[in-house]
């Protein structure tokens, strides 16, 4: 688990978002979550065949930047709640969702960290929307580097077949990352999903 974790819960943690008070919420004051709105893309962000529906707080820049580096790099769990609650609120009725699932994390990365943001954040949005959350994915490939640091060709090449399905999926997934980059993650997930049975893979992520 990571250093950072029990410190954090030992002290008056401030806003993800802005670095002030927290006023009694969780992870984000109630300036910064208003400033969440979830947005629906018509446009596929993926490569491959895949031309999803994806739902997403918008651009990694702002509080939503400031708040996924503090999910991810500084232990704070609890801003997977704001985060998630505003990401189900997005997630069209039309879509039928009928489990939510997250891209799995390299084990040695995840025993690292002590978490997987995405599942963090896939809990949250699966209780919102009363749906169960399942993981239905596992990495077939160790490949553990930082992809956003890497070029989509290389990215690509990193983790083309990373991903097996574990159990058979329903018709309808819901599948959540925490940031978009290339779409590749996204793309290899929904090959595995699709081969094991879903039919329509719809997206949620809280940046592009």
């Amino acid at each position: 688990m990571s250093v950072w974790s029990p410190l954090r819960a030992l002290l008056a943690r401030p806003c993800a978002g802005c670095g002030g008070s927290l006023g009694g919420a969780r992870g984000l004051c109630a300036s910064c979550v208003a400033l969440l709105h979830a947005q629906v893309s018509a446009h596929s962000p993926l490569t491959r065949e895949v031309t999803p529906h994806l739902v997403s707080l918008g651009t990694y820049r702002g509080v939503v930047r400031r708040a996924v580096r503090d999910l991810k790099y500084a232990g704070a769990r609890d801003v997977s709640v704001p985060l998630g609650v505003a990401l189900a609120r997005g997630v069209p009725p039309a879509w039928a969702v009928e489990v939510v699932t997250s891209v799995p994390m390299p084990r040695a990365r995840e025993a690292e960290r002590g978490f997987n943001q995405s599942a963090l954040l896939g809990r949250v949005i699966a209780r919102e929307l009363g749906v169960p959350y399942l993981p239905l994915l596992a990495r077939t490939s160790a490949q553990a580097g930082q992809q956003a640091k890497v070029s989509g060709s290389e990215r690509r090449a990193h983790l083309a077949g990373a991903f097996r399905a574990v159990a058979t999926p329903p018709a309808r997934v819901l599948l959540v990352d925490d940031v978009l980059t290339s779409g590749t993650t996204l793309a290899e997930c929904a090959a595995a999903l699709t081969a094991a049975g879903a039919q329509e893979i719809r997206f949620a992520v809280v940046a592009r």
